[in-house]
């Protein structure tokens, strides 16, 4: 508890991962945002500064969080000219846990390590009550002695996590995660959406999915939401076009071609031209019923 705790990205899931480590005992210490007005609310409730510049994030803990959006952001936090996280690091540890390329989270360890840094990717595949209520499932990867020097905040803000490897394994996996994940939402949504122009019982087509191959764990989490068309936002139609977009580049680096996640890929870009990215991912049933959105 004695190690000091800032966050860049206090968005709805890096605010909440600083709730969770607030309740067991940690000291944060400083927050940032490009929002500034969600910085000061947060800081606010938890008493601690809302800083303006990240070279000042970085003087004021040992441990700093990094949530950020893509890979600009990423490289605009620490590898920007001027003002950075890695201003008078020496000896800090950065956590960075939003799904980004595992290029940039190579290049961030490199920059990091040059200045006597470290850096620990933490990549997330859950949901923004698990964020609060310390049950995330954490993709680990960097240097083991880094992971070792914050495996007890980790735990206390996970419920399981894995140790993967080097510098952008970790990303690497949770590419592969949320491909898998997009590629199960699309096709659910178009097993129920041709269920429903046939004239099935939805509900029926459900349950039947649910105790044959058709089953998934999308099955039980959009399901409802597609039938029901609430698609409040857990996770964004943009994201998963961004997140299908990481995988389809990460399948160039090796010589692969997947025709499955190019086209759920082409789908949630789609939702994001016609202006639905900011609905959750079930939100994808809206270009598969017919009658609805598209």
């Amino acid at each position: 508890m004695s190690q000091t705790v800032a966050f860049v990205g206090v968005g709805k899931m890096g605010a909440n991962m600083a709730r969770r480590l607030k309740d067991c005992g940690y000291n944060i210490t400083a927050v940032l945002d490009v929002n500034t007005q969600a910085a000061a609310d947060l800081a606010a409730e938890l008493g601690c500064t809302a800083c303006t510049r990240l070279a000042d994030v970085t003087a004021a803990a040992d441990v700093i969080f990094t949530v950020v959006t893509n890979d600009a952001a990423m490289r605009g936090i620490f590898l920007g000219s001027g003002d950075s996280l890695l201003n008078s690091a020496s000896g800090k540890v950065f956590v960075n846990c939003a799904t980004l390329s595992p290029a940039i989270h190579r290049e961030v360890y490199a920059a990091a390590a040059a200045v006597g840094a470290h850096s620990l990717e933490a990549c997330m595949a859950s949901s923004i009550s698990h964020a609060r209520e310390g049950k995330l499932y954490l993709m680990l990867a960097g240097d083991e002695a880094t992971y070792q020097r914050v495996q007890t905040m980790i735990e206390q803000m996970s419920m399981n996590r894995r140790f993967v490897g080097g510098p952008g394994s970790a990303a690497e996996v949770k590419a592969l995660v949320n491909m898998v994940m997009n590629i199960n939402t699309a096709g659910l949504a178009e097993g129920l959406g041709l269920a429903a122009a046939l004239g099935h019982d939805l509900n029926m087509i459900r349950e039947v999915f649910s105790q044959t191959g058709a089953n998934s764990r999308v099955l039980e989490t959009d399901s409802a939401d597609m039938v029901a068309r609430e698609h409040d936002c857990w996770f964004s139609a943009e994201h998963a076009a961004k997140d299908s977009g990481i995988a389809a580049e990460v399948s160039k680096t090796v010589g692969l071609h997947l025709p499955l996640n190019d086209a759920t890929k082409a789908q949630y870009e789609k939702m994001v031209a016609l202006g639905l990215g900011g609905l959750d991912k079930s939100g994808i049933a809206e270009l598969t019923f017919k009658g609805r959105h598209a």
